[in-house]
């Protein structure tokens, strides 16, 4: 399992890859959460997300769709919201603002570095 600074050095890596990058945390771990803006806060967008990414499982599992989920895309009014599984009990969360950035930069920077994070 990564270190509490391990976990730090990527998601630094990835915020500096991310143009217009505002948050991002590793889900379910004790730490990882990294922000770059005060008024976002990312314990409650990382909570709910957790949320949401059970409801998606639970979802397919009714379906009875034999697949894996990979990610979830969101895209706001003025921010990108990417959600990478890293297994099946933790997740990948990156903010990222529109203005400054874009769904292949952000998808990219997420790839290259969720693959270093090591559970």
């Amino acid at each position: 399992m990564a270190s509490e600074q391990e976990l730090v050095k990527h998601l630094t890596d990835m915020a500096n890859d991310i143009g217009g990058f505002i948050a991002a945390s590793v889900v379910d771990l004790d730490s990882g959460t990294h922000s770059m803006r005060p008024d976002f806060d990312l314990n409650v967008a990382s909570a709910h997300n957790s949320e949401m990414v059970k409801q998606k499982l639970k979802i397919m599992q009714a379906l009875k769709l034999n697949t894996n989920l990979e990610d979830m895309l969101l895209t706001l009014g003025d921010q990108i919201h990417l959600i990478k599984l890293l297994s099946d009990k933790s997740f990948l969360y990156v903010a990222a603002d529109r203005a400054n950035s874009n769904l292949a930069i952000v998808r990219s920077a997420v790839e290259n570095h969720a693959s270093s994070i090591k559970l």
